[in-house]
């Protein structure tokens, strides 16, 4: 019998005033398809189940790599840098693992909506079944993600493994350098020990050196002034005629009068007094020779001479400055030569005609 518009309508109305038909007429033409949508539900769901426990074991290793991680913080500090970037992947695959989740949650909502529109969309299942293999297409390039991860987490384990390893003979090497250090501090403070006595020794010595090279100065002074004082007749004959040494003690009295104390004690201390008639002058008056003897005559010994002469002259006495020694410095010939004082040095006589001229006979000098 031909089904015609007329039969449609009457179905239609027959449908209307009998729900419960509609029911089985849906279960009838949508079996297949309710069938076939479940079927790839359910392989997404195991597929699904597989993705979570993929997680599962890289959150388990995720786990891991953190207490390792962890007892690598505590045991090197000076690995923080490294640790960072290990941080950093977690990170980025904890970014990628939320991803995964928000995918899952948008093709849990997207299948709720097809289980929704499954009894009003009947011609559309064609789409949906386009959608559902673009969704396998995606759980596929998302499962081979989840390999690559698994790869990934893999290579820093190993990596983890590596530094662990690294860190343990950082460890042992900077214990063998501690107890080197050790072994060093221990000699260097032996060391310490040593050169204070050593510095206590030299200083005592040096105590010692100065104490003898006064003593040997102080022979070495009075041995020169005696010898230039046997000598003086040597040095001094050729130039002055009755020649003699007198000693400064002798003419107390005079210096007294016209001295000060401390400028007669001054006088006193002069290392040599000679005195005589200039060979060329007969005539003239006798001159004194203010005279310092020193091993190294230095500025100082030129002044002193000076100085006393000076003060031999205010008493009355026509004196000269002489500095006598085996050598002289660059200073104390350039005040010698300045001041007019006659110099000695090792036998050789200098500046004996500027000091005569300066110092001498024509230079009156009256006591008061």
């Amino acid at each position: 019998m031909a089904f015609d518009v007329q039969n449609y309508k009457e179905f239609i109305r027959f449908l209307t005033e009998h729900p419960e038909w509609r029911s089985e007429l849906r279960q009838l033409l949508l079996m297949d398809e309710l069938v076939e949508l479940r079927e790839a539900i359910h392989s997404l769901t195991k597929a699904q189940q597989r993705t979570e426990e993929r997680v599962e074991r890289l959150v388990e290793a995720q786990a891991r790599t953190e207490e390792r991680v962890g007892r690598l913080e505590e045991a090197m500090e000076r690995l923080a840098e490294a640790q960072a970037r290990t941080e950093e992947r977690v990170g980025r695959l904890e970014e990628a693992v939320e991803r995964l989740v928000e995918a899952q949650r948008r093709t849990e909502e997207r299948v709720g909506r097809l289980e929704e529109a499954v009894e009003r969309l009947a011609e559309a299942q064609a789409r949906t079944e386009e959608r559902v293999e673009a969704l396998a297409e995606a759980q596929r390039r998302t499962e081979e993600r989840v390999g690559r991860l698994e790869e990934a987490v893999e290579r820093l384990a190993e990596a983890q493994r590596r530094t662990e390893e690294r860190v343990e003979a950082l460890v042992e090497a900077q214990r063998r350098t501690e107890e080197r250090v050790g072994r060093l501090e221990e000699a260097v403070e032996r060391l310490a020990e040593a050169q204070a006595r050593t510095e206590g020794q030299l200083a005592a010595l040096a105590e010692t050196v100065k104490g003898l090279t006064d003593t040997v100065s102080g022979l070495k002074g009075r041995v020169l002034e005696f010898s230039f004082g046997n000598k003086a007749g040597a040095y001094f004959g050729p130039l002055l005629q009755k020649l003699r040494i007198v000693a400064p003690y002798t003419l107390a009295d005079a210096l007294q009068a016209r001295l000060s104390r401390e400028e007669f004690k001054d006088v006193l201390l002069l290392d040599l007094l000679v005195c005589g008639q200039l060979r060329e002058h007969p005539e003239a008056p006798e001159i004194w020779l203010a005279i310092e003897v020193s091993a190294v005559v230095d500025r100082v010994d030129v002044e002193r001479a000076r100085r006393r002469a000076t003060l031999l002259n205010r008493a009355g006495y026509r004196a000269i400055p002489v500095v006598a020694g085996e050598r002289a410095t660059q200073g104390a010939e350039h005040e010698a030569r300045a001041h007019k004082v006659i110099m000695v040095e090792d036998g050789h006589l200098a500046f004996w005609d500027e000091a005569l001229q300066t110092w001498g006979p024509k230079r009156e000098s009256t006591p008061n």
